[in-house]
């Protein structure tokens, strides 16, 4: 394990390292100040050398790789979308690679998750959906462009809510280049993602073919996740016990059918049974208007108890008027007719 970079360091006499933000397989993310940019926070990704000896070939030299590594973080770097942030630097020093990046304030969607289950209010769909149409703007920037760049890491940790309630899809720690003949990939840092977000041809590596309908499942098993509270069994699990999937609205009764249904097909297990790009993802969850407008598809099935809680005002007032005329009918017909607009009506 290599050391950790002490609070206080400097980067390529520019970057402060504030604090040690996160930390995995891949390397490590910091929190640092831009010194030459007075207030700019922005996050450092170290990856480690030994890293980046996989990216394409394991017999190819390390100078090779590395400045293969800085053709793909340029390409990082060119990216502008409102729900990514700026790669805005990449540099070498002390024989390890680095990634300034944008400092994305917020909480991670696996926090939120966690939160709602420690209080029992499960995440709404409309919420989930609101956060997914972000997310499905970002890949499709993504995909969309050239070559294409897949993200291949795609999961609640690694999509952040802005205090302002913008979505930002983080760490580019698997991002692959796709080059424009097909016949390879290249990857910025060589990894497998996560298993319970991870399609069957991911664990191949460089070895398997993996496309823009590698993010789809990963959108499918992060919205999965959202909505059940719980993460979708691994797709190696799903190939030796087919059908062990359990279906959403078994365990979110409220969903409406054509949310499972399009969750389900982004977790096809073949890539060819999956939507074939984002914007057919978009049209599976929203229909052909693309956001929450479409209200039809969105109405979900209500239990009563659900019912008698959004009604509960009416119910309640339907209630005392029958308890009232309840009263009235046990009463004598002269008194009724007293009371009933103060004419008599009784005793003829």
């Amino acid at each position: 394990m290599a050391a950790l970079l002490e609070k206080g360091a400097i980067l390529r006499e520019r970057y402060e390292i504030v604090h040690l933000a996160g930390q995995g397989g891949m390397g490590a993310v910091y929190q640092a100040n831009d010194r030459r940019l007075d207030g700019r926070v922005c996050a450092v990704k170290e990856i480690l050398p030994e890293l980046l000896t996989g990216l394409t070939n394991s017999d190819q030299p390390l100078d090779q790789t590395i400045e293969q590594f800085y053709q793909e973080a340029s390409i990082l770097a060119r990216l502008d979308h409102p729900n990514l942030p700026k790669v805005s630097d990449y540099f070498s020093e002390n024989g390890r690679e680095y990634l300034v990046m944008d400092f994305v304030l917020g909480r991670d969607l696996q926090d939120i998750l966690l939160e709602s289950k420690q209080h029992a209010i499960p995440l709404t769909e409309s919420q989930v959906l609101q956060w997914a149409i972000q997310l499905l703007d970002a890949l499709e920037y993504l995909h969309g462009q050239q070559p294409p760049v897949l993200h291949r890491d795609i999961k609640p940790a690694n999509i952040k809510v802005t205090p302002q309630g913008r979505v930002k899809l983080v760490d580019f720690g698997l991002v692959k280049i796709l080059q424009p003949d097909d016949t390879r990939t290249v990857t910025v840092v060589q990894g497998r993602g996560t298993a319970a977000y991870t399609p069957l041809e991911q664990y191949g590596g460089d070895t398997g073919h993996t496309d823009v309908r590698t993010d789809i499942y990963g959108v499918g098993a992060t919205l999965y996740h959202l909505l059940a509270g719980l993460p979708p069994k691994d797709a190696k699990e799903r190939f030796l016990q087919p059908g062990s999937l359990t279906p959403l609205r078994e365990i979110c009764p409220t969903l409406s059918a054509r949310t499972e249904r399009a969750i389900f097909q982004a977790l096809a297990m073949h890539p060819s049974e999956r939507p074939k790009d984002i914007r057919e993802v978009r049209r599976l969850l929203f229909g052909t208007t693309g956001s929450l407008g479409d209200a039809p598809a969105l109405t979900p099935r209500l239990s009563w108890r659900e019912v008698m809680r959004q009604n509960r005002l009416l119910i309640g007032a339907t209630a005392v008027l029958i308890l009232i005329a309840t009263l009235l009918s046990l009463l004598e017909p002269p008194i009724a007719g007293i009371l009933i607009g103060g004419f008599h009506f009784g005793g003829l």
